[in-house]
């Protein structure tokens, strides 16, 4: 990759990142795409060769994904503003998440922006998030760059891939300028980019005899300073307004607002107000303590900004997303951009287990309560609703991944907590108030064509309908639309009927009519009898019944969901803390060494889609653990006669 040499090229001209500048020095530009397509390290590149990086960030790769949990599982999850210099011109980037859980962090730096890279990988073409990104961005009156990552792959195929983007562009109703964009084709992890497909062939040719491709991505930096617009806002005579897009927490500093100026001037020292998102009441008085740039991955501290300018503000500790900080003449907030709504709810509550309180030192409901509430303030995309129960919060999101990630993230803090299995969110139909709506996803499927008829047989009895079979390289594409319900809990099925080669994509597509029930997937549960530690005698007497989740000297308790049965049907009640039992007799032979099928520790996302609904995720800082809902056998038996489902419980 292009380190000193052309970060010195490019950034001969830099202006102090420190200074206000003129508008019209101003780009601000969003990067955005489906996951894995590219975007991070696209970021990553026009940082390195700008030189916005340093030191030992020069090295390090994805450097924008800074979160631990971004890190381990290589997606971005949060939304994040950097920016650099290239010709006198301050270029704002804003790198955005590429799951659809995400989405809601795509919809909220829309108004942060004047235009979109949107990253297309040239071999897979664009996908289920792709549709969602674009149609976000057409609909503000974006008109988007379009960069074909990936190119230097054997497996990538432009002319197709354009042929698709156009189609997609027409499909969601863009205008004639809107699709005559701009189309560039890179390699973001070797470091170049060009307009000129013949170009591309001499660069790979080069790669291919072991030599460094002769480019840089002066190409994009160029097509970013021509085709998108300079911020038009007004910055004398106005008084100071800007929407608060993000929140973050500065050690020294305490809580930071985020966001783009909208009109007028700040100053550090300046009078300003907080006004709540809708209503205008003045959430809170204060004066700016400090204002901040960021370039590359460094905060620049700046005496003043003004319209146009994206930039973080401290002193005003009471501010949330969607807020208006403006100076304390402005009596009206600005209008923010309200995300879709979430699709499925999970419970949170107390950890009541026999071994609860053993690892995690945040055990109660008030902290658990207060924790979620200070997430929702960050995250639009979430929605904390009371229960009605004194120990339980329902929270709704978009998919399981975003909920993981948050419970994830919770566990790492020192929570123990007790999660309900996801169901999806129903609605009324308002034009005709006895239909039932229920969410609906578009899921795009790449398989090997011998695995095609088995995930074609599933989803189908799951309610899903195929849209479209093509052939795509040496896989087979399936687009399905199914009821998001069909979705929970077939990531697992998935992963086994392909044998880990299949990929899976999936987006909201729209609420419709309620597709009816389709058949249980799971079968039924081995549930503990008995409080103690499993003992390898017991749990060899169990195995053949079934798939084992416990090892030999686990502890497990009444109600713990200890394997899978084989045979469908009703639970079985087992015990697996039960002991050899020992004689003063010689047995006439040896015992037989006992080998048990070794057990996978649950993965948290693997828990939410696997679990029944009368059951539970116990999760702890080390340990993920299902069990009943109702631990007690009697009172569960008793309350499953009364069990109804999600549609008949939110129909009554």
């Amino acid at each position: 990759m292009h380190m000193r040499s052309n970060a010195a090229a490019l950034s001969a001209t830099e202006s102090d990142l420190g200074d206000m500048i003129p508008m019209e020095r101003i780009r601000n530009v969003g990067i955005i795409a489906h996951v894995d397509h590219g975007k991070t390290t696209l970021v990553d590149c026009l940082l390195k060769q700008s030189g916005a990086l340093s030191g030992a960030t020069m090295q390090e790769s994805r450097v924008m994904d800074s979160n631990t949990l971004e890190k381990e599982r290589g997606i971005t999850i949060l939304s994040k503003v950097t920016s650099l210099m290239y010709k006198d011109h301050r270029i704002n980037i804003v790198d955005t998440p590429g799951h659809a859980d995400f989405g809601g962090e795509v919809e909220r730096i829309l108004s942060m922006v004047d235009s979109v890279v949107l990253v297309v990988d040239a071999s897979e073409g664009p996908m289920a998030q792709t549709k969602f990104v674009l149609t976000k961005a057409l609909a503000r009156g974006i008109h988007p760059l379009v960069v074909l990552n990936k190119i230097d792959r054997p497996t990538s195929r432009p002319d197709e891939v354009d042929s698709e983007l156009l189609e997609l562009f027409l499909a969601l109703g863009a205008t004639d300028e809107q699709t005559s964009y701009d189309m560039l084709y890179a390699s973001a992890k070797e470091g170049w980019c060009t307009r000129d497909l013949g170009q591309v062939t001499a660069y790979t040719d080069a790669m291919a005899r072991g030599e460094k491709a002769d480019g840089s991505m002066v190409p994009l930096l160029e097509a970013i300073l021509d085709r998108v617009p300079a911020p038009r806002a007004q910055r004398d005579d106005v008084p100071f307004t800007m929407l608060v897009t993000q929140l973050e927490a500065n050690p020294y500093l305490g809580k930071c607002a985020s966001g783009r100026i909208s009109s007028g001037t700040v100053s550090v020292g300046d009078r300003i107000r907080v006004l709540a998102p809708g209503s205008g009441d003045v959430i809170e008085d204060g004066k700016v303590t400090k204002l901040f740039l960021r370039s590359g991955v460094q905060q620049i501290e700046m005496a003043r900004a003004g319209a146009g300018d994206l930039v973080s503000i401290s002193g005003v500790p009471s501010v949330s997303v969607n807020a208006t900080i403006a100076g304390p003449e402005v009596a009206a907030p600005l209008d923010f951009i309200p995300v879709d709504p979430p699709t499925i709810s999970v419970t949170f509550s107390v950890n009541d287990s026999p071994l609860a309180g053993r690892e995690g030192s945040l055990l109660t409901s008030n902290m658990i309560r207060d924790r979620l509430l200070r997430e929702a303030e960050t995250n639009v995309a979430l929605q904390i609703i009371n229960s009605g129960k004194s120990e339980a919060m329902e929270v709704r999101g978009r998919g399981e991944l975003q909920l993981s990630v948050l419970i994830e993230t919770m566990r790492r803090e020192g929570f123990e907590l007790s999660v309900t299995p996801p169901r999806v969110l129903f609605k009324r139909d308002p034009d005709n108030p006895r239909a039932v709506l229920e969410p609906f996803e578009e899921i795009t499927i790449d398989v090997d064509h011998d695995a095609s008829g088995v995930v074609i047989e599933k989803l189908t009895k799951r309610k899903g309908e195929l849209k479209s079979f093509i052939d795509v390289a040496d896989k087979a594409r399936l687009v399905f639309h199914i009821p998001t319900r069909g979705l929970l809990g077939y990531a697992s099925e998935f992963k086994n009927d392909t044998h880990g080669t299949g990929v899976m994509n999936h987006a909201f597509l729209r609420y419709g009519e309620y597709a009816g029930a389709f058949e249980k997937t799971r079968k039924s549960s081995m549930v503990c009898m008995s409080s103690g530690t499993a003992t390898s005698y017991a749990l060899n007497m169990m195995e053949p019944r079934g798939r084992l989740f416990v090892r030999n000297g686990d502890d497990v308790y009444p109600g713990m969901v200890v394997g899978e049965l084989s045979k469908d049907g009703s639970d079985l009640e087992v015990n697996p803390t039960k002991a050899k039992q020992l004689t003063n007799i010689r047995a006439a032979g040896k015992d037989e060494t006992i080998r048990l099928t070794p057990v996978k520790p649950w993965a948290l996302e693997e828990a939410i889609a696997y679990v029944n609904p009368d059951e539970a995720i116990e999760v702890t800082p080390t340990q993920v653990r299902l069990r009943k809902q109702i631990l007690d056998p009697l009172r569960r038996k008793q309350f499953s006669r009364k069990r109804v489902s999600d549609i008949e419980d939110f129909l009554n």
